[in-house]
């Protein structure tokens, strides 16, 4: 990450978060499933194969993931949206020259700012400037990745949440 903001690449920055991201709220997914379940999720993922739904064939979503998690968490929608965008195809990617921040909508920024000011220490709720943000991005990424140790740490101690524990 370090290596990251020297050569100024904010994008990258945010993937890596988003990539981290969708790691915890893949394991805060298998933390709630049975023992058995969480088994058969963990083996379709070795052999590469997409997560079925317990009941059908009907695969689990991204979308139902970061929903779980955000019902946990609070703040993993907005987080996961803003880094997907640096993935996905969007006007994101011209970070350079139009500010991603600007092209939120006003509660996705305000969502994103709050978390950040919250959990990180800033920057300030009024900032409008993505810049500004870029400086948290190595905290936001030990933050997230600390929780994903812990969560981890459960899922291999064979621990089964309900979606309140989480």
């Amino acid at each position: 990450m370090e290596l990251l903001a020297g050569a100024r690449l904010a994008g990258q920055m945010v993937s890596v978060l988003r990539q981290e991201l969708d790691s915890m709220v893949r394991v805060i997914y298998l933390l709630t499933q049975s023992l058995e379940r969480r088994e058969l999720l963990i083996g379709a993922s070795v052999r590469g194969e997409k997560w079925a739904q317990a009941t059908s064939s009907a695969k689990v979503t991204d979308k139902e993931m970061v929903e779980l998690a955000q019902n946990l968490q609070g703040w993993t929608q907005s987080v996961y949206k803003f880094g997907c965008a640096f993935i996905h195809l969007s006007g994101l990617h011209d970070y350079n020259d139009r500010d991603p921040l600007s092209q939120l909508s006003n509660e996705e920024r305000s969502d994103i700012l709050k978390h950040c000011h919250d959990y990180h220490g800033g920057p300030d709720l009024t900032t409008e400037r993505f810049d500004d943000l870029v400086p948290y991005f190595p905290r936001i990424l030990e933050k997230i990745s600390g929780n994903l140790e812990c969560y981890l740490e459960a899922l291999e101690g064979g621990k089964v949440l309900n979606a309140n524990e989480v």
